[in-house]
């Protein structure tokens, strides 16, 4: 590609192919010929994708089984995918300037759709981890160019409606996550997990494609940094294997983490002295002298990866600690979905009318209010409660997501969104591996810890021999009541991580207040 702008032809829009719509004058306004089903075709793209990342998870003991392999060489079908992805988002800025955000889109979707039947087809756990690691990295540009596409479509009084679709369908998909994988994999089988996705993906491209055909766009050919790139890659991918590993490797007690940990923070250290200094960086990191976005993004992570710690660790309380089965821990956290997908149009069409910083505000009011209603749940509360909590937190869900968007997209320029939409995504996502693996070990400590205070309330021998041996019925009651102990310890500590949780939504309402308004999109050249 010249370094001249011009305009990106789409695969298969050769001088034979009809044209859905003709091209746009330089500086015109373009709009699809159809916006409902441009829509409809990208945020198809981004459900299957964020499905995906949920989707597998309750299927690793049937992957496991079926491939001969362990539980825990398995976890690395979502691992590598991570890994990937998180790799791939920053890079979306640079892949844009490259190839432009149509042709970009398309091509990451049909390549995730082969990527996906190529899951579904493998007969190894080595070629499912090869091509879950290709599914990642194409995933990476799919919802930084579906933010910026959606946004390139709608007139400036209506890109609320076009961001609440995006948080509408980001928000449903982990839920529906894990109950259509256990569905699928107990009715039919795993591979069926992956090989849904090639339907949607060859629809949603074909959709896009003959949509967005025609669409102006300024692409350039940008030197590619490499050192930017090989200390991202290096960093990010040992960052995350960190993450994703640290709690089953016992974190610095294991050498391969701490080696990792040494890698990832020397690379990471060379990346960020370096982008900030290099000319055509890879990642546009300057990005983050916008206070809005800075702010913006700041606060999305702490908020998200509050609530990604809420939606990893309550089904595994339900399932640990309640004896709930899988399914009914899925259908005990579904109702969070409920009031997000409702709400959507009237988030879209009313919610530019307020000032978002006081939307947001009180989004993580309730989210906050949800976690510290958490923190006083107790052994015997019902499936009834527990539902409604759920039901509560999607309430602060569907007045977060849109409005948090809206505000750190806000003061950028259009050819920017792409870039800071993948930044922001990014940052969101490793804030949200973050959460998860800290979650997950205080969860344990704290539980370890509660359990050897409530042992010590006990009189001397009542667990165990302290001067002779039980009796085999003072054996069984020893066991049974050490098992209530376990319980017990592990619900004291998830009210413990619930109530922490509760003031990182507190935090995250004083740094939102940093954004300044207006907190309206810009509008490409031509739109008004």
């Amino acid at each position: 590609m010249s370094a001249a702008a011009g305009t990106v032809a789409l695969p298969g829009a050769g001088s034979g192919a009809p044209a859905a719509a003709p091209p746009a004058p330089a500086g015109a306004e373009f709009v699809p010929p159809s916006v409902p089903m441009a829509t409809v075709g990208l945020a198809l793209a981004v459900f299957m994708q964020v499905l995906d990342g949920t989707i597998a998870n309750v299927s690793l003991p049937t992957i496991a089984g079926n491939l001969g392999v362990s539980t825990n060489q398995s976890a690395w079908v979502i691992t590598t995918f991570s890994v990937c992805n998180a790799i791939a988002l920053p890079l979306t800025g640079f892949l844009v300037k490259r190839v432009g955000q149509v042709r970009l889109f398309i091509w990451s979707t049909l390549l995730f759709t082969l990527a996906s039947l190529l899951c579904g087809l493998a007969q190894s756990l080595g070629a499912l981890v090869l091509f879950r690691a290709l599914q990642g990295a194409v995933a990476g540009p799919m919802i930084p160019t579906t933010q910026a596409l959606m946004l390139s479509i709608y007139p400036p009084h209506r890109r609320g409606f076009a961001l609440s679709m995006i948080a509408m369908v980001t928000v449903v998909a982990p839920i529906a996550g894990p109950l259509l994988g256990g569905w699928i994999t107990d009715s039919y089988s795993w591979q069926w997990t992956f090989l849904i996705n090639v339907p949607i993906g060859l629809f949603a491209a074909a959709t896009v494609s003959s949509q967005m055909r025609g669409k102006p766009e300024k692409t350039e050919s940008v030197r590619v940094d490499h050192i930017g790139l090989a200390t991202l890659v290096l960093g990010v991918g040992a960052l995350q294997v960190v993450l994703d590993k640290g709690n089953d490797e016992d974190w610095f007690q294991s050498p391969f983490i701490v080696i990792m940990s040494l890698i990832a923070a020397l690379s990471l250290a060379v990346f960020v002295i370096w982008e900030l200094h290099e000319r055509n960086p890879i990642v546009n990191l300057r990005l983050f002298a916008n206070r809005n976005f800075a702010a913006g993004t700041v606060t999305l992570v702490l908020a998200y990866s509050a609530f990604f710690a809420v939606n990893v660790i309550v089904p595994q309380w339900l399932q640990r600690t309640m004896g709930y089965t899988a399914i009914w821990a899925g259908l005990a956290a579904a109702p969070m979905g409920i009031l997000p997908v409702l709400m959507t149009p009237f988030m879209g069409k009313y919610a530019p009318r307020f000032n978002m910083r006081w939307m947001v505000c009180s989004a993580f009011a309730i989210l906050g209010a949800a976690s510290f209603i958490r923190a006083g749940f107790f052994l015997g509360v019902d499936f009834t409660h527990v539902a409604a909590v759920q039901l509560l937190q999607g309430l602060g869900l569907a007045l977060f997501i849109m409005p948090i968007n809206a505000i750190l997209l806000s003061d950028l320029k259009p050819q920017e969104i792409a870039a800071a939409s993948g930044l922001s995504t990014f940052s969101r996502t490793l804030g949200a591996s973050f959460a998860v693996s800290l979650t997950s070990l205080v969860w344990e400590r704290r539980a370890v810890l509660h359990h050897a205070h409530l042992v010590e309330g006990l009189p001397p021998g009542t667990l165990g021999p302290a001067a002779a041996p039980l009796a085999p019925g003072d054996t069984a009651f020893a066991f049974r009541l050490n098992h209530y102990l376990d319980q017990l310890a592990y619900q004291m500590s998830f009210n413990d991580v619930a109530y922490a949780l509760g003031w990182v939504f507190m935090l995250a309402i004083a740094v939102v207040w940093l954004a300044k308004p207006p907190f309206t999109p810009k509008a490409p050249p031509g739109k008004r």
